[in-house]
């Protein structure tokens, strides 16, 4: 597997995770919400983010890879920048 398709998965993958858990607190911050919602919405994230970490790795061109792993950089820093 070539160089850099293993870095753009490491990245995608510690930068999708942390969405899961941004999505998971922004459920549970939510009123009315229960604890099942926020388990969902964990999972739901969580199997999205093993998909397109196995595209990443797997198959997807370098160009989408990198588009992917930068959108995904960028959405971190927003969402956990935002007050």
């Amino acid at each position: 597997m070539e160089t850099w398709r293993l870095v753009a998965t490491a990245l995608f993958a510690v930068g999708g995770l942390v969405m899961v858990l941004v999505a998971m607190a922004q459920v549970r911050d939510r009123k009315h919400s229960r604890r099942s919602q926020v388990v969902q919405a964990g999972l739901i994230g969580l199997v999205v983010v093993v998909v397109v970490t196995a595209a990443i790795a797997l198959f997807l061109p370098s160009v989408v890879a990198w588009a992917l792993v930068a959108a995904t950089a960028m959405a971190v820093l927003f969402l956990t920048m935002v007050d």
